[in-house]
């Protein structure tokens, strides 16, 4: 059995640094509100943060998470929740809202919506649901919260509690610095606890008096999606079975999310409820073909259901009229092979996984999902040969799917098999070209080979993702090695700063773009693209700096 050198897994979690923390902590106080009416016209709210404002702290909060490696970074995962993620958000009230989904590696169940449209979800909240239905009932309420301005009316609220909070914490620094026995730190940290308990008490509360609308929002919207509301019912009493067992110690302590999202008897009778009463209202069947198969609910005419929200757009003529079928089709074959994926990805390590997988076959057979993880897993320990024994088995049951595709592809590329992968990756490309797990996958297995002509084809594939990618820190890695390898040391630096950037180090990138203007091949059109983002990144480096914020690696020089 051919093995390879084990491959190195990150570093497991910290807590969080003061910034983070902070972040998240501002975080988790704007996301509940405190009106269970929808905001009308003469609503503050809006006026609090600009919505470029709100876009630029959500988007410090995720390259923060990023910075700690909290982030759990899977082109086939996150091209799954930004599917599922923008079905529903294109479903919702507010369909010109922009969205950001991403995954966290965090095993406990929770999630949460912040400023900007910013949605994140642990994989234990995944691993927990049993349909892909629940997991977008949890994205569904999310989005409610955002749409309905409950994150912008939370940093309404939170404003009035920031003086007292702030008082209550300097008073404990202030008693901590009057004396340095351990009693006094233990009464600094039992204020700072008391002034953070107030902040999540108040928390509490605007939630409850929030939840009631999210959920009747996030239900119509989950149908409208084409998913089936009882997914919402049913991921409710999950948790509350978990709310009710999980009573021990910090191992089983209640998850986060039951913490701020209370679920009641009540709150589950009423989701089933509303989910009868659309299910009477509308139509479902599923269509089974050899690749997979398609979940189809449309509304019976007359009934509950609202029009499709893209019959809105007014650059369409008013003729035209979408099949609502086929609009809301769903491919439920992809649910599995994400939990499965993330099972392993989220594991402290893949022998740890393998052995999670080992302990649910004693109970039983394992489903053609978890055959799935265990072959990841085994792939990434290096089994070669199970792991390419189990995927084409998968394979030949399910032709033609991309998740098993690729996972064969990449256990050939491992082994040796070059020519096999090749062939395989170039079907993928001709069938879908621009998918950024194909292409994403490609490029780190032509990474691995650390040729001119390996980094030439990669960055030939990579290419044509870089405006709908620019953004994903993975990508820009990955352009960045491709350059590197074909000779484009321009290019490379570039995309590392950016890459920095994207992923919590501004400071970084600033310093490396910096260094990058220095060269003396560059041409007019590499200069002023690097010019521009230096005049971009500066100004919040500045900011930082001013905060006494360095990062702590080039403290550290």
């Amino acid at each position: 059995m051919r093995r390879l050198p084990p491959v190195p897994r990150p570093a497991r979690f910290r807590l969080l640094p003061p910034v983070a923390a902070l972040v998240l902590a501002t975080a988790a106080v704007c996301a509940p509100a405190q009106d269970t009416r929808l905001p009308d016209i003469g609503s503050s709210a809006g006026t609090v943060l600009s919505p470029a404002k709100q876009s630029e702290y959500g988007q410090m909060l995720l390259a923060q998470l990023r910075h700690y490696n909290y982030v759990l970074e899977d082109p086939l995962v996150d091209g799954w929740l930004r599917t599922t993620g923008n079905r529903l958000a294109a479903s919702s009230d507010q369909p010109q809202q922009a969205f950001t989904f991403f995954m966290m590696r965090d095993r406990s169940i929770n999630a949460f919506a912040t400023l900007g449209g910013y949605v994140g979800m642990n994989a234990g909240l995944v691993l927990a649901a049993e349909t892909e239905d629940e997991v977008a009932a949890v994205l569904a309420h999310e989005v409610a919260h955002v749409t309905q301005s409950h994150v912008l009316r939370g940093v309404e609220r939170a404003q009035r509690d920031q003086v007292p909070m702030l008082l209550a914490m300097l008073g404990a620094i202030a008693a901590a610095s009057q004396s340095s026995s351990s009693s006094s730190d233990d009464a600094a940290m039992a204020i700072i606890a008391g002034a953070q308990g107030l902040a999540l008490q108040r928390q509490i509360d605007y939630t409850r008096s929030n939840e009631s609308e999210a959920d009747r929002l996030g239900i119509r919207t989950l149908s409208r999606a084409g998913y089936d509301p009882e997914g919402m019912a049913s991921m409710f009493e999950r948790m509350q079975s978990v709310s009710r067992t999980n009573q021990g110690g910090d191992r089983e302590r209640l998850p986060d999310y039951l913490r701020t999202h209370p679920v009641t008897t009540t709150r589950i009778s009423e989701a089933r409820d509303r989910a009868e009463r659309m299910n009477r209202e509308t139509v479902t069947s599923t269509v089974r073909t050899p690749t997979g198969s398609r979940t189809e609910r449309a509304p019976i005419e007359g009934g509950y259901e609202a029009p499709l929200r893209a019959m809105d757009n007014p650059l369409l003529p008013a003729s035209f009229r979408l099949d609502p079928a086929a609009a809301r089709a769903i491919d439920g074959s992809q649910f599995g092979w994400a939990r499965e994926r993330l099972r392993v990805l989220s594991a402290n390590t893949p022998a740890a996984a393998i052995r999670e997988y080992e302990a649910m076959r004693r109970s039983g057979a394992l489903s053609d999902a978890e055959r799935y993880g265990l072959a990841i897993a085994r792939l990434r320990s290096n089994d070669l040969d199970g792991a390419g024994k189990a995927l084409n088995e998968l394979l030949a049951e399910h032709p033609g799917d991309m998740w098993l595709t690729l996972g064969v592809a990449e256990t050939d590329a491992r082994a040796g098999r070059t020519a096999a992968a090749d062939r395989r990756f170039d079907d993928l490309l001709e069938r879908m070209p621009r998918h950024p797990a194909v292409v994403l996958t490609y490029a780190a297995m032509l990474a691995e080979r650390n040729t001119p002509e390996a980094g030439t084809r990669a960055q030939a594939i990579l290419r044509p993702l870089l405006n709908a990618s620019g953004g994903d820190p993975a990508f820009q890695r990955a352009f960045a090695r491709a350059s590197e390898m074909a000779g484009d040391p321009v290019r490379a630096g570039e995309a590392w700063a950016e890459a920095a950037y994207l992923g919590g180090r501004p400071e970084q990138a600033l310093i490396q773009l910096n260094t990058l203007k220095k060269r003396e091949d560059l041409d007019y059109y590499a200069r002023t693209r690097i010019d521009a983002r230096i005049a971009a990144i500066t100004p919040q480096v500045l900011e930082l700096r001013r905060q006494g914020i360095r990062d702590e690696d080039l403290r550290r020089r």
